[in-house]
Order: structure tokens, then C-alpha cells, then sequence
């Protein structure tokens, strides 16, 4: 990759980065323009990170970024730059100045930490897998980092130990045992700690919840206090999951906006995510999402 090749690719994301919250009611996963804006931001995201080496890439509005490319099973780093990921980012960039203390559960290899702390928020991130976790404190250093909080851990409904199940095809899929039905390939166990849900959401304006099939457990763990001043943008694993955070929100009086439906509230079950296809879901007590 040229120097010029690598500029025209960083610009290119910019300019999505920039574009993509006026496009919100264009995010449906599987339309025209969706399928479009995919193809392009594939294309740019392989120009750009596509390096192992530790190069710094201008990534628009969040400015140079270190990380560089990296597999983890069949899944490869480029894949956490997928076009559901650009437009969370995008989200990330247009609540500077309104959020402060954030929770990333779910923090894989430390994307999300990093780009959420560019956007000047105190950021407690949680990862259980170790071996990720090294990683994920790797990206927060090349970074310079300082206002993420690094958390070993699973959050859950409870405070304990439980088992993990690392799937080394394809290790964004690791997940507590349990939350998914039939996990695939060579597969390792091990105990990790876990975090309630209610001791994090106290003193918290937003959550990024990607708890691979754990989602239900902790979302139903939550009542209307934690909601008072904090909303979640979270992605669903399931359809049982998907009927269960349903039915539990929709009992708190809360609002919920899917992706699939352009950002426009969730009035039935019918609307609900089922699964990381269908993109994701912003919970809130406001009466629109702030994009």
C-alpha cells in the first residue's frame, strides 16, 4: 500500500465516518444503499488497516489510530471495521459533549475503548478472556490511552465465577458457557470472574453491550433506576434473547430503536433484532434516538 493509497483510503472513511448519522434511516441491514455503503467501506477498510505492522491511520474525526491488522480465527480485524461497526462509530462521534462515563462489555481487542476515549469519555471496558485481554491492553498502549479502565471480567447478572468458552475459530465469538446453544469447531474452557450488571450502572451515560449471546441475562438484570440517566446501544444474539430483552424493557417503559427499522422505534416484537444481522438496538427513555 502506498502512502497515497493509504491517504485516499483514510479520507474515504472519514468522509463515511462524518456522513453516515444524517444517513440513519438508510442503516437497514440488506437494502440497496446498505449493501452499497458495505461494498464501499470493505473496500477502504482493507486499504487502510490491512497492515501488521503498528502504522498510525487517520480515521477521521477520531485521528490517527494504531491498530494493526490481525487474525483471530477465521474473523480478522478488518471485520470489527464492518459497516454495523462504522455507523456505531459514527453514533460515538455525534455524543461528544453530551456523554461522559461510558461501559464497553464486550471489549474483544479494544476497538471500541479506544475510539470511545477519542471522543473524551472515562471508559470502563470488560473483557474475560485473557488472552484478549493482553491484546486489548496493547491497543489502549499503542494508543496512548489514559482514560479506559481495563476490567478482566464478564458482566453478568451476578458477581462470581463462571465458565468461558473460547472458540479459537473464531475467537469475537468466545462467549460465557451457556449463551449460545450449539458453539462450532475446537473449542477451550475456562473460569473467569464476572460483574454484576447493577454495581457498574450507577454512576454510567451509555453502554456498549456485545455480550455474544449474554445479553438477556444482563439487560433482565436491570430495572428502571439504571435507566434514569443512561442508555445502551447493544447487539442481540437471538430470537429468545430478542423476546426476552423485549418483553423486560418494553415492562420498564422504555424505548427501543432497531437498526433494521432506519433507527425507528421497536413497536412490537415483530420489530426486534434477532440476531447480529439485523444490526442493532438502542435503548433509551428519550423518545427518539439522538443521532
Amino acid at each position: 500500500m502506498t502512502t497515497e493509497g493509504l491517504g485516499e483510503a483514510a479520507e474515504m472513511l472519514g468522509s463515511m465516518l462524518a456522513a453516515l448519522p444524517d444517513m440513519s434511516v438508510m442503516h437497514a441491514p440488506g437494502t440497496p444503499t446498505y449493501r452499497f455503503l458495505d461494498s464501499v467501506a470493505r473496500h477502504a477498510v482493507a486499504r487502510a488497516f490491512s497492515s501488521a505492522e503498528p502504522l498510525a491511520v487517520e480515521f477521521g474525526d477520531f485521528g490517527s489510530i494504531v491498530f494493526p491488522f490481525r487474525r483471530m480465527g477465521a474473523i480478522t480485524s478488518l471485520d470489527l471495521f464492518g459497516l454495523d461497526e462504522l455507523l456505531i462509530f459514527g453514533f460515538y462521534l455525534r455524543q461528544r459533549g453530551r456523554y461522559r462515563r461510558v461501559l464497553d462489555v464486550g471489549a474483544n481487542i479494544g476497538l471500541h475503548s479506544l475510539l470511545l476515549s477519542r471522543c473524551g469519555f472515562s471508559v470502563n471496558c470488560f473483557e474475560p478472556d485473557p488472552l484478549t485481554c493482553d491484546v486489548l491492553r496493547g491497543t489502549l498502549a499503542a494508543n496512548d490511552c489514559r482514560t479506559v479502565k481495563v476490567h478482566e471480567a464478564a458482566v453478568s447478572s451476578r458477581t462470581g465465577n463462571t465458565e468461558f468458552v473460547r472458540v479459537l475459530g473464531n475467537t469475537t465469538g468466545s462467549h460465557v458457557a451457556g449463551a449460545k446453544k450449539q458453539p462450532y469447531g475446537e473449542l477451550e474452557r475456562l473460569v473467569v470472574k464476572t460483574v454484576a450488571i447493577d454495581e457498574l450502572l450507577a454512576d454510567v451515560d451509555f453502554m456498549k453491550l456485545d455480550a455474544e449471546g449474554h445479553e438477556a441475562d444482563i439487560l433482565c438484570a436491570t430495572t428502571s433506576r439504571h435507566w434514569a440517566s443512561t442508555e445502551a446501544i447493544v447487539e442481540i444474539g437471538s430470537p429468545e434473547n430478542a423476546a426476552a430483552v423485549h418483553r423486560h424493557m418494553t415492562g420498564l417503559g422504555l424505548n427501543m430503536f432497531a437498526q433494521q427499522r432506519g433507527w425507528r422505534r421497536v413497536d412490537s416484537m415483530a420489530d426486534m433484532p434477532r440476531s447480529y444481522r439485523d444490526g442493532s438496538l438502542f435503548i433509551t427513555t428519550r423518545e427518539s434516538m439522538p443521532w
